[in-house]
């Protein structure tokens, strides 16, 4: 570490001695590049009382700005559109200098999951799993505005260690995050911080191991709740081919389980769930996924909500794919009709 730090010191110097770096500066800074994509999803269940289901939605639209700053300061500013709701989703600055050593500050992706960072377009399905959705932050079980995405505001340092001799690709990849705890676009309401970890273990190139764990606590209405969680995963990307397997458990209860009368928590303070995603490529333009997924909202089997899912993807471009996707579904905790089929269709663009 020492050395590291020193060597970080000289390169420092030196670009001072080079750039004259000073607020008159205006070389060594990238073209920002502009970019935008949307989802359309049609949906369908024959679940009773859905009434066939939402139908025509727009899913999202996104549009982002990012570039480089002095070559080794990376910048993106991400926004969303939901129907008539717009907001911020990342905004963050990171000196990438080192692949063993990086910082970032600002808004994005909490570091919990392998499945959560992906992008949208990379999933391979409809959505993420339910338990990525609900204990990584993208729609939490405990509250948290859904608009999130599995982000929060923060500081982060991360790096990738030990290169290979034969192909170069690294064997460990850390990450750790301090962030506020409340998600996006929010300040700080209890004066504590959440603490956010990885360690990810390559032992051939495409193949990650890694374990996640999360301590926090989460404030809506002057209710405070506890993030205490914790995962096990593994992936693989290669030659096309790929495959995702997590699990996740959480202590902590929903802000809706307070009962302000008798000034406690009703329901259970455990959940937990896991999945098991493979992506099989038959052509260059098309991918089959297949998923077992299941959730339990209280760390039991009578809470159990599993999904069976098949979902082929047309990608006939690279800016353009159609997706299809057949859900069975089996809701343990719902009160009338626990087993019904539900079917998606989704177009992404991209420019």
């Amino acid at each position: 570490m020492k050395s590291l730090i020193t060597a970080t010191l000289l390169f420092l110097s030196a670009n001072v001695m080079a750039q004259k770096v000073g607020r008159t500066l205006t070389d060594f800074v990238s073209k920002p590049k502009l970019g935008a994509y949307f989802i359309g999803k049609y949906s369908y269940t024959d679940k009773d009382g859905a009434n066939g289901g939402e139908g025509f939605t727009q899913r999202f639209i996104r549009a982002y700005v990012d570039g480089t700053i002095l070559t080794d300061f990376k910048y993106r500013v991400q926004v969303q559109l939901n129907n008539a709701s717009f907001h911020m989703k990342d905004w963050y600055l990171e000196w990438a200098r080192f692949n063993e050593f990086q910082v970032k500050v600002g808004q994005y992706k909490r570091a919990f999951t392998f499945e959560n960072p992906y992008n949208p377009w990379d999933v391979g399905l409809g959505d993420y799993s339910q338990v990525v959705r609900q204990l990584a932050g993208i729609s939490d079980r405990n509250g948290e505005n859904s608009a999130c995405g599995g982000r929060d505001q923060g500081m982060q340092i991360q790096g990738d260690l030990f290169p290979s001799s034969t192909d170069q690709h690294r064997y460990l990849h850390y990450q750790f995050q301090l962030m506020n705890g409340q998600g996006i676009n929010s300040s700080d309401f209890n004066g504590s911080k959440d603490v956010l970890g990885t360690l990810q273990f390559q032992p051939i190139r495409g193949l990650w191991i890694g374990v996640f764990g999360w301590l926090g606590k989460f404030t809506s209405n002057n209710i405070t709740v506890d993030r205490k969680r914790w995962a096990v995963s593994a992936k693989l990307e290669r030659d096309g081919w790929s495959g995702r397997a997590e699990y996740a458990h959480s202590n902590g209860y929903k802000i809706s389980d307070y009962n302000a009368t008798t000034g406690s928590f009703n329901g259970s303070d455990k959940a937990d769930g896991w999945y098991v995603t493979v992506g099989i490529p038959f052509t260059k333009w098309l991918k089959v996924y297949a998923k077992y997924d299941a959730y339990r909202d209280h760390a039991e089997f009578s809470t159990m909500k599993t999904m069976y899912t098949i979902a082929p993807n047309f990608q006939l471009h690279r800016n353009l794919m159609f997706q299809l996707q057949y859900n069975y579904v089996v809701d343990k905790q719902a009160s009338d009709d626990q087993r019904y089929n539900e079917i998606w269709a989704e177009a992404y663009v991209r420019f």
